[in-house]
Formats: C-alpha cells, sequence, structure tokens
C-alpha cells in the first residue's frame, strides 16, 4: 500500500478543480492512483471544509460547509487575490461576496432567533405556572367531590341499616 504525502495529494485533488477539471476517473488514470483512494482524499477534504467538486455541478449547490470555508479562506483577500482565488476554483467573485453577505444575515437572524426563544421561554413559563394553578384548583375540587361521594355512601350506608332494623 503506497503512501502519499500530503503536498502530493494536495497537488492532485488541485486537479479535480478548475482550470483543469479533471475527473476522478481520468485523474485516477493519469496519476495512477486507485479511484477509491481518490474519493476517500476528495470526501477527507471535504469533510474539512474544503471546496472540492462533487455530485454537486455548480458551486451554487456547494454545501454549507464549502460555502463558509471559502468566504472564512477569502476573507482577507485583496479584490486581485480574490479574483485568482476564483479563477481557481471556478468561482466568481460575487458569489464570494453574497455568501459572505448571506453568513452575516445568518448570524443576525441567529441573534434576533435567540431573542424570540426568550420571549417564548419566558410565555411558556407563564403558561406552566397557569396551568399548574388550574390543576390545583381541579385536583381539589376532585378531591372535594370524591370526599362527597364517600360520606354519601356511607349515609346511604346508615340509611340502609336503620331501615333494616325497623323492619
Amino acid at each position: 500500500m503506497a503512501r502519499y504525502s500530503e503536498e502530493r495529494k494536495e497537488a492532485v485533488l488541485s486537479k479535480l478543480l478548475p482550470p483543469y477539471s479533471m475527473t476522478v476517473a481520468e485523474l485516477a488514470r493519469q496519476e495512477g492512483i486507485s479511484e477509491p483512494t481518490l474519493y476517500t482524499w476528495r470526501n477527507k477534504a471535504k469533510s474539512e471544509g474544503r471546496p472540492v467538486p462533487g455530485r454537486k455541478a455548480t458551486s451554487e449547490q456547494w454545501s454549507a460547509e464549502a460555502k463558509l470555508a471559502t468566504v472564512i479562506e477569502t476573507a482577507a483577500f485583496s479584490e486581485a487575490e480574490l479574483s485568482q482565488y476564483c479563477r481557481e476554483k471556478g468561482l466568481y467573485p460575487d458569489q464570494v461576496k453574497q455568501w459572505k453577505a448571506e453568513s452575516l444575515q445568518g448570524f443576525q437572524r441567529s441573534a434576533q432567533q435567540e431573542k424570540a426563544i426568550r420571549q417564548q421561554a419566558r410565555s411558556d413559563k407563564q403558561e406552566i405556572k397557569q396551568l399548574r394553578r388550574e390543576l390545583r384548583h381541579k385536583e381539589k375540587a376532585l378531591a372535594e367531590a370524591a370526599a362527597l361521594l364517600v360520606l354519601r355512601k356511607k349515609l346511604n350506608a346508615l340509611w340502609d341499616q336503620d331501615s333494616n332494623e325497623d323492619e
């Protein structure tokens, strides 16, 4: 079993990206590396959040993790560096900028969602408190009704005994 250095793996995986955009099968034939090995490397790179091609044909269909990884990777780039990066990855700079805006909106929504969750929790606590109060009231009423039934049975039993003694 051959061992490959990280640099070699990176060089081979880069051929899956533009401008080469080779398929795994072509790359396997050219490099003499088995297809399962290449798929394993590609999947590992995906799990690390690096943008690599896969079953998803266009960059708009990339996973959220890959888009976020691209935004993070390009955050400190100048316009020229971003353009160069986009050419290498087969992207448009506008896509990366849009992904960045969407990420920021997600964080803003997150703060709004936290506020909504807190408000919902507060209203849930109030509702629980009210329901517990109602439950206590109903339990008391049920206990009272049960006590009245027991007393009625005892009273009926006493009257039945009295009527039996009179006869």
